[in-house]
């Protein structure tokens, strides 16, 4: 009634079987349902899912340039994530953050079965919303076998994410700081911002960054100074220097 269609239509609809409404009833359907711009963009994505739309071919390889530029940032964690949440490559910093945890290597995994990142992560809850946000927005996108794969098995295998999923919340999350409690630093308030790679658009490069003179950026400071140490090596580990870029793929 306040979107102003018959019940017979939105139910058909929902069921999918009308296949084509137009641009003001989805508008009107956002109103109704009290959408955000992104949800409701998220709407008009999802009803138009069968057109052709043109996308450009995802890739996963890095292209050299901006892996140069993931290097120069010795100071500032940074990486390269895919539509997925993959994680393509990444400055050492990240890898000092991360060090030791599994699933290191695609954040969604490392959000939901990892369980020491709850340590690691003060608002992990509001972190965790903002990762499936991301992901169910890229639903609307393309749908693609691989993302049904992920969907899935976070599903069988996390509880918390089943939860967080049916909430069908879309909504963008780099305005929100990740707070952060490491064991060897001690505590940190990180923001971060994430930039379309122009000439790989299914491409995110994700930049973190702590207040100038704050004690989160000391406390950074100091990791990356632990991390840089050559006694790291001995115990196993990984970077050969500290502002070396890591790739975590294969590519092709």
């Amino acid at each position: 009634m306040l979107a102003g269609v018959s019940c017979d239509y939105y139910t058909r609809l929902e069921q999918g079987r009308e296949l084509s409404p137009s641009d003001q009833v989805l508008d009107a359907l956002a109103r109704a349902l009290q959408l955000n711009p992104e949800a409701a963009h998220h709407l008009h994505a999802l009803a138009h899912s069968t057109c052709d739309r043109r996308r450009p071919e995802s890739t996963d390889r890095v292209h050299p340039d901006v892996l140069r530029l993931l290097d120069s940032w010795s100071d500032k964690p940074a990486l390269v994530v895919n539509q997925l949440l993959d994680v393509l490559a990444q400055n050492s910093l990240i890898g000092a953050f991360h060090d030791g945890l599994a699933h290191a290597d695609n954040i969604m995994r490392l959000t939901f079965l990892e369980p020491r990142i709850r340590e690691l992560w003060v608002n992990w809850e509001e972190q965790a919303r903002s990762r499936v946000a991301h992901l169910r927005s890229e639903t609307g996108k393309d749908p693609g076998s691989a993302l049904v794969e992920l969907v899935e098995e976070l599903s069988r295998e996390s509880e918390d994410f089943r939860r967080i999923w049916a909430k069908c919340e879309v909504w963008t999350d780099t305005g929100y700081p990740i707070y952060v409690h490491h064991s060897g630093v001690g505590d940190l308030t990180i923001r971060y911002q994430s930039f379309t790679v122009e000439s790989a658009p299914s491409q995110r490069l994700v930049v973190f960054q702590t207040e100038p003179g704050s004690p989160s950026e000391q406390a950074l400071s100091r990791l990356r100074a632990i991390h840089a140490r050559p006694d790291r090596a001995a115990h196993g580990s990984t970077p050969k220097k500290h502002d070396e870029v890591r790739t975590i793929r294969n590519f092709r």
